[in-house]
């Protein structure tokens, strides 16, 4: 057997298998074959080829196609750095559960498709950002700003502290990536225009004035029985309105601060204090520095990087030899934020954000110095030191009472972490010992409820509290919750002891209720229906007056109704403006239910479009500027759907 085997594989036989297994390994790949897909990846974009945009997406064309995708780290830091946007916006209010919820990851995800298809289209069209382009944009950031102007120690300061840090590399390419991206859709958009005889038929919308004669129909109080059978009836048909809200009962160890023993503090420890954090008690020494930068980028070659130090040399072989050094930097700098001041930086510290190497060579310098080229991530520098400020500093006597406050509240803080420390490391051994957790570190468990989800008291009113104790992990594992911050260096810890899921309230206990929502309903639609009746006869030409007369009711001029303008409020408004204007020998009238349950029954008297030389200029020119962005934002929204449509987008559910 094995032998007519070998024999056929060498043959005709072994031709057509070759053949049936190019097949799959064409479609799927060899990869895929042998050991399936991994999809490491949040989303792909497949793109036809740039010698060839009207490739068809089937095999074996697709083969050609260009695949950009989007890494799942990419997603999983812009998904990090929304939430902390999103929690810093939102304070308490920030809902965790519903961020993470599947539909708000995709629209993350989304965006970043968006924004890569953005990228796509203007590399496709050759459009290039300028490096000049690129620096005037970070120099406009406020962030980067001392005194109105750009201050590159700031610059580096500021993206060393982001999350997580970044480079002045780093975030320059990023900068660029978006200037890029945002050319291309700001073109489309640019195009995008509202013609003048549009722009002054929506202006004329807009600014229009109405006088309408108005009629409050109240709900009349109704005090008619109330059937068994209706009340049954309401009560099956409304379930949803009667429901007991879901509670939880909890158990708590609250740990703050201020509550704990003070730490003690002795005079030998004080001192020690002193010593080493002298430099926090008085001015630190300061130096005035000017530099000159020959950039080159840290991954240059080697010709590049010496020709820069050579550069670099060169200068400061010049401004030890006598040459101006604010005049050497007005005409050598690469620095944009201090060539046009002759290289100057202003009065540094040590710690103050500079890179190490620049900051060791600068106070290594002695008075009107000029150093050797130093080397930084930006390139070659020669720095000038200007004058001195020797630092000061006050006795320890002088600052005694302070180190000692800065002392027991350090004490304080340090015993408040150890304390939530331990107790989660008591917890996590033993995760059922609440209670003797609590009472090793000389602490009490509480415990509060029934406690109604969005409701509660005191601690248990505390949105963090609330979104810990109603997850699932609380309720259904019984388990203590990590620490809760509740304010500063205030936590507690929780446990969910007993948990009542949101139920129907039965009809026995909500029958006054009930019976008191049924008559509202029937005073609202009797109050509907005097609506419809007084609208549908004033429509027929009835005088209004005399209708509401007939009802004991008055009529209320509304003068010059704008539709910005809420009378008596934003829905009333907009039924105004919802209804005809008037026409020879017709009548225009509508109603609205108000807030309180009563009716307002309108008739428009008169209608007034605005005549737009007589609109405020400022007005005039407010509304042209929202006409005009509101086209370019619909001219934009239609160019990224025209770019996916043209590329296949595939998103992997799995990486949300």
């Amino acid at each position: 057997m094995l032998q007519a085997l070998r024999d056929k594989s060498s043959g005709w036989v072994a031709t057509v298998i070759l053949g049936l297994l190019i097949v799959p390994f064409a479609l799927f790949g060899v990869s895929d074959y042998m050991t399936g897909s991994s999809e490491n990846f949040a989303a792909r974009i497949q793109s036809p080829p740039s010698w060839w945009k009207s490739a068809p997406s089937f095999w074996p064309v697709s083969v050609f196609w260009d695949d950009e995708e989007i890494s799942v780290q990419e997603y999983r830091q812009r998904v990090e750095l929304v939430r902390q946007q999103q929690r810093a916006e939102q304070g308490d209010a920030f809902d965790n559960k519903a961020f993470e919820s599947v539909d708000n990851k995709r629209k993350i995800l989304e965006s970043m498709i968006d924004e890569r298809l953005m990228r796509l289209a203007a590399v496709d069209a050759n459009i290039q950002v300028a490096d000049a382009s690129v620096r005037r944009e970070i120099e406009k950031i406020p962030e980067f700003q001392v005194d109105g102007r750009f201050n590159q120690q700031k610059y580096v300061s500021v993206l060393s502290s982001l999350s997580p840090p970044r480079t002045p590399v780093q975030f320059e390419q990023d900068l660029r990536n978006d200037l890029q991206r945002n050319a291309l859709v700001g073109r489309a958009a640019l195009s995008a225009f509202t013609s003048k005889s549009e722009g002054d038929r929506m202006l004329a919308l807009w600014f229009e004035q109405r006088d309408v004669s108005v009629v409050r129909i109240p709900m009349a109080p109704d005090s008619a029985p109330v059937s068994d059978a209706d009340i049954a009836a309401w009560h099956k048909s409304h379930a949803s309105e009667y429901l007991a809200p879901e509670t939880v009962t909890l158990e708590y160890i609250d740990v703050e601060a201020a509550k704990l023993p003070p730490a003690p503090v002795n005079e030998a420890d004080l001192r020690a204090r002193y010593a080493a954090e002298q430099e926090k008690y008085g001015e630190a020494e300061q130096r005035k520095v000017a530099h000159i930068l020959i950039p080159v980028d840290a991954s240059a070659d080697a010709a590049s990087q010496k020709a820069a130090q050579d550069k670099a040399a060169a200068l400061a072989q010049q401004a030890n030899g006598g040459a101006d050094f604010a005049a050497l930097a007005r005409t050598n700098s690469g620095d944009p934020g201090s060539k046009a001041q002759g290289g100057d930086l202003g009065w540094i510290t040590r710690g103050s954000g500079m890179p190490k190497p620049f900051e060791d060579a600068v106070f290594a310098l002695q008075a009107n110095q000029v150093s050797a080229p130093v080397k930084t991530d930006f390139g070659w520098h020669v720095i000038k030191l200007g004058e001195v400020k020797a630092g000061t500093r006050k006795s320890f006597e002088e600052v005694r009472d302070q180190i000692e406050a800065e002392a027991i509240a350090g004490a304080g803080e340090r015993a408040y972490n150890d304390m939530l420390s331990a107790l989660v490391d008591d917890l996590m051994k033993n995760p059922s010992g609440f209670a003797e957790a609590a009472a090793k570190h000389g602490l009490t468990v509480q415990k509060v409820g029934p406690v109604p989800k969005g409701g509660g008291e005191g601690i248990a009113a505390s949105p963090e509290v609330q979104r810990e104790a109603f997850s699932e992990a609380r309720i259904q594992d019984g388990t203590a919750s990590d620490p809760i911050d509740v304010g500063t260096d205030h936590s507690v810890l929780l446990r969910v002891v007993a948990h009542t899921p949101e139920r129907p309230i039965p009809l026995a206990e909500v029958r006054e209720r009930v019976i008191a929502d049924i008559r509202a309903d029937r005073a609202s639609k009797a109050a509907s229906s005097a609506a419809k009746t007084m609208v549908a006869a004033t429509g027929k030409g009835e005088d209004l007056a005399a209708l509401a007369a007939a009802r004991s009711l008055a009529v209320e001029p509304f003068k010059g109704v704008t539709r910005n303008v809420p009378a008596p409020t934003p829905e009333a408004t907009k039924a105004i403006f919802a209804v005809p204007r008037p026409q020879q020998g017709k009548v225009s009238a509508g109603s609205v239910v108000l807030p309180d349950g009563s009716w307002m029954v309108f008739r428009i008297d008169a209608a007034t479009p605005a005549n737009p030389a007589e609109v405020p200029a400022a007005q005039l020119a407010g509304m042209r500027q929202q006409l005009s962005s509101a086209a370019a934002e619909q001219t934009a929204k239609s160019y990224i759907a025209e770019l996916r449509k043209s590329r296949k987008i595939r998103v992997v559910e799995t990486q949300l």
